[in-house]
């Protein structure tokens, strides 16, 4: 069945998913929904150094809002915030150090920006993909660590301040590889059998799908959704995916055309006015499953998964300073 999923998904991903896909989509986009002001408004923007993050931290910050860019380097982050400073002529740009790999530095982040700052729209951007099994220094596999449990802590700790917030939202950058996989909540880290670090990052964003979905349920006052961007030429691609990019490279979308459904996600009017939960492409909602793929999973394994990352997350909460 999984040569079936992966051929299906790449023959999609061909159609669908390249800069020819984009331009075809974009020919149905109304303008109007990204020519908004959003001054006065906050975004949070994790893996905002590079490729979509900053694009769209760029997108937003020319339409007046508010950016605060979530970094693991200290250099890169006073870079990216000086281009997008230079670029926009928008001096409401902050940066922030955290590892989304490590849970202890996310919650006790969390916990000053909640007394600082106020929050309405979350993007969880950051994510890895390492081909190779490595454990942080918490004993996490990296992958499962950034993609998966860093996005469930930074949201979960975020939500009290989204709550306060008038038209809050949250959108978590995913992946059109998500549709190859059936959520397996036996093997979260990917110990068992051979590692496959393509696989584990597809696993990984089929997680943060459930995870959208499962939220959407439980926190009705704020509007979630999860994207694919397509492929896009990003630092990411190039580095974890050589030979899929030199295949590929010719046919990549551009950054800005990756981060253009999210900044519609976080911007637009027309967003809002979906249901909360959705998986979305091109500024529209698409299944979440391939036509007989069998990666439907059954409610008890999605409530699992909360479960199992509702434990990790009180862990590392309580050993962490301060919290």
């Amino acid at each position: 069945m999984s040569w079936y999923r992966n051929t299906v998904w790449f023959v999609k991903g061909l159609r669908e998913y390249t800069r020819g896909g984009y331009e075809s989509a974009s020919k149905r986009f109304d303008p109007a929904d990204v020519e908004v002001d959003v001054a006065g408004r906050s975004f949070l923007v994790t893996g905002a150094n590079s490729g979509i993050g900053k694009a769209t931290a760029k997108e937003i910050a020319r339409r007046g809002g508010t950016v605060h860019l979530v970094c693991r380097n200290k250099e890169r982050a006073e870079v990216a915030k000086e281009e997008i400073v230079t670029e926009t002529g928008n001096q409401n740009i902050f940066w922030h150090i955290v590892d989304i790999s490590n849970p202890k530095e996310i919650w006790k982040f969390a916990e000053k920006f909640q007394n600082e700052h106020k929050l309405n729209v979350l993007i969880n951007n950051a994510g890895c993909m390492v081909n190779n099994r490595e454990l942080t220094e918490d004993g996490l596999e990296k992958n499962f660590a950034t993609n998966t449990l860093g996005t469930y802590i930074m949201t979960t700790a975020l939500v009290p301040l989204l709550e306060k917030a008038a038209d809050a939202r949250v959108i978590t950058v995913s992946s059109g590889g998500m549709l190859v996989q059936k959520l397996n909540v036996s093997d979260l880290q990917s110990g068992n059998g051979p590692f496959d670090g393509t696989m584990v990052y597809a696993q990984n964003k089929r997680q943060q799908v459930v995870l959208t979905e499962q939220w959407a349920k439980t926190y009705r006052n704020i509007h979630f959704s999860v994207m694919h961007p397509g492929w896009a030429d990003t630092p990411a691609v190039r580095s974890s995916m050589p030979d899929f990019y030199e295949r590929m490279k010719n046919s990549l979308r551009t950054e800005a055309q990756g981060a253009d459904t999210v900044l519609w996600l976080a911007v637009s009017a027309e967003a809002t006015k979906l249901p909360s939960g959705l998986f979305f492409q091109d500024r529209q909602p698409v299944p979440t499953h391939l036509p007989l793929a069998y990666t439907h999973s059954p409610p008890e394994d999605e409530e699992k998964l909360m479960e199992m990352l509702e434990e990790f997350s009180r862990k590392f909460k309580s050993v962490s300073p301060g919290i």
